[in-house]
């Protein structure tokens, strides 16, 4: 048995994959799990400033929503160096609370015995 949940996105702020990793993942937290989510591909777009401020796939709540409450509860939001580095952003592309770690980080903790999810 885990308290903790690892999940890794790969899918872009637009596809409603991003607003359900973040519904379920707020779901971990709300259960007292700490949770961390990893950034790659497409996905890092999710953290670039601005660009879920529109994203709405419903019946979800707005995914701009859904990854504040995410950050405001605790929660551990990574961007993945090279994928970030690919886009050409910098950290002041990015949300505050978004650290550009890289696997390693994501790695420790599904040793630690978290949970794991992708999307």
């Amino acid at each position: 048995m885990t308290d903790e949940l690892a999940v890794v996105m790969s899918h872009g702020p637009t596809d409603e994959r991003a607003s359900v990793g973040f519904t379920i993942v707020n779901g971990g937290l709300t259960a007292g799990m700490s949770a961390s989510v990893f950034l790659t591909a497409d996905a890092v777009d999710i953290a670039r400033r601005g660009a879920v401020d529109l994203v709405h796939a419903h019946p979800m709540d707005p995914l701009k929503d859904l990854v504040a409450d995410f950050l405001s509860r605790g929660g551990t939001l990574w961007a993945c160096p090279p994928c970030v580095k690919a886009r050409g952003y910098g950290e002041g592309d990015l949300i505050e609370g978004v650290e550009i770690v890289g696997a390693s980080a994501l790695h420790a903790r599904i040793q630690a015995g978290a949970a794991t999810l992708c999307f």
